[in-house]
């Protein structure tokens, strides 16, 4: 930059907000590059909450009078109201919440906000609150899922002899129950609510006096900040705590994975309700029409929500490009890590609250499912497992209902077409007509394994499903209670 436009920029600069150390002010394209506090003004509640149970701990630890502790608090349950009513002033040219917060606490209070920083950097007062923030969001990401779950079961059970192909290779395979092909993405859906429960379980130590890297001289109670925050401890190490995003990545990890889930589910979706498969009709309120076709009915919603899936496994993929180089502890870098995990989180809960209400309103096509499932040829490995049943080695079985099933295609014959005679030329084992060996009731009677789809199977896993739903909305029940119960 050359010196006239280096004195212009200065002249025109903003001051900068924390102190005696810089005489020129911040060119104003360095301030409105660094600014964050367009997106992380999302931690002010977090960072509102964090600084009271400082205040407080900071009186408790004779650092601060107590009449000083009390007028910050006052003074930040007052910023809390504007903050929640729309009113508060967010001014970029104090950079980010933090200071958006203190700005305005000086306002209000006076000099006396100038105690509020005392042993505390911006290092671990933005750990604490982005570890308070991934705990709430995590939370609700298992809500969310608990949610679709149980109207998943609800209308599964609904559905226990509605009968459909199921499908590999996107070809029909075999016959199986409505009800077990949602308990399908049940099952997917219940290892998801499990990834965030483990990462809750893992946001358990308080960050709160960690400093800008190794902590601080003074006097203060960690202990008394993590309890009054929620956690069950202090982090053990500074360095780290400043210095690690792990958490993040975790749950940036487990929302794309949720994400590629719900893209599958909403995959299924989009097929069934198209003319060539008709299995389903999505409600109004989840579909849109067409700018020039006025017959169409789009499956808009589970497109969309296939398509945010790209954004989820994005953002994963953005914070793990930013970690992966940097030296302990903190560097300007990781303010990137905030927009990644707010946009997953708000992606993440509106995916699932339009997929429950996509599932809870749509109309199940019974009849084109049973027509598409009655195909004898989804019979086919019965017949193998018959003879098996009759001592024949299954490569020997599976080799002879092959060649049934060339003469079928060959013919342009259905499977169940052959008589008891027809089948005794294919092997001597088979010992009744095919017609009568291609049961579907009896065919699934037999799939009474653990995991199959029997109706006894299939209803008893929907019966410990919906218990296991039951038992886990309760302690969520449980934990967002013992989440609002810390320091206000």
């Amino acid at each position: 930059m050359s010196g006239s436009k280096k004195k212009e920029g200065e002249a025109r600069g903003v001051a900068k907000p924390w102190g005696g150390r810089f005489s020129g002010k911040t060119d104003p394209t360095v301030e409105r590059f660094s600014a964050s506090v367009h997106f992380d003004k999302a931690l002010a509640r977090y960072d509102i909450r964090g600084s009271i149970a400082h205040a407080r701990m900071l009186a408790s630890a004779k650092l601060i009078p107590a009449e000083d502790a009390e007028s910050l608090v006052n003074g930040l349950h007052d910023i809390a109201r504007e903050i929640e009513e729309g009113s508060f002033p967010f001014d970029p040219a104090l950079e980010d919440i933090h200071m958006n917060i203190e700005a305005r606490l000086r306002a209000n209070v006076g000099a006396v906000a100038g105690r509020l920083h005392t042993g505390r950097s911006r290092n671990d007062q933005v750990a604490v609150d982005t570890a308070m923030y991934l705990r709430d969001t995590s939370l609700a990401a298992q809500l969310g899922l608990l949610e679709l779950r149980q109207v998943l079961i609800e209308r599964a059970g609904e559905h226990v002899d509605t009968v459909l192909p199921g499908y590999t290779h996107l070809q029909r395979a075999q016959p199986v129950r409505l009800a077990h092909h949602w308990l399908a993405y049940v099952e997917g859906l219940t290892r998801d609510a499990e990834r965030f429960a483990d990462l809750r379980a893992r946001i358990r130590f308080s960050p709160l006096g960690s400093g800008a890297l190794a902590g601080s001289t003074l006097p203060l109670d960690r202990d008394h900040t993590a309890r009054a925050l929620g956690f069950e401890a202090p982090t053990r190490n500074s360095m780290d705590t400043v210095a690690s995003r792990d958490l993040l990545l975790e749950f940036l990890s487990a929302a794309a994975i949720c994400m590629v889930n719900l893209s599958r589910i909403s995959e299924e979706l989009v097929l069934w309700s198209s003319s060539e498969f008709g299995f389903i009709e999505l409600a109004d309120a989840y579909s849109t029409g067409s700018s020039l076709m006025p017959q169409k009915k789009n499956p808009d919603v589970p497109e969309i929500v296939r398509g945010k899936s790209g954004r989820a496994i994005g953002n994963l993929v953005s914070l793990l490009t930013t970690m992966k180089g940097l030296p302990f502890t903190y560097n300007r870098d990781m303010q990137e890590d905030k927009e990644p995990l707010f946009d997953s989180a708000e992606t993440l809960r509106d995916c699932l609250e339009v997929l429950s209400g996509s599932f809870a309103t749509l109309e199940v096509r019974v009849g084109a499912m049973a027509e598409a499932a009655n195909d004898p040829m989804l019979l086919a490995t019965d017949l193998a497992e018959i003879l098996v049943s009759e001592g024949v080695p299954f490569r020997e079985a599976h080799e002879v209902v092959g060649k049934m099933v060339g003469r079928c295609t060959q013919e342009g014959i259905a499977l169940d077409s052959f008589s008891a005679e027809q089948m005794a030329e294919f092997h001597p084992a088979f010992t009744a007509s095919a017609a009568e060996l291609l049961d579907l009731e009896r065919s699934f009677a037999r799939r009474d394994l653990v995991g199959g789809t029997s109706r006894d199977r299939v209803s008893d896993a929907l019966a410990t499903t919906a218990r296991e739903l039951a038992a886990e909305a309760s302690a969520l029940e449980a934990a967002k209670a013992e989440d609002a119960g810390g320091e206000a």
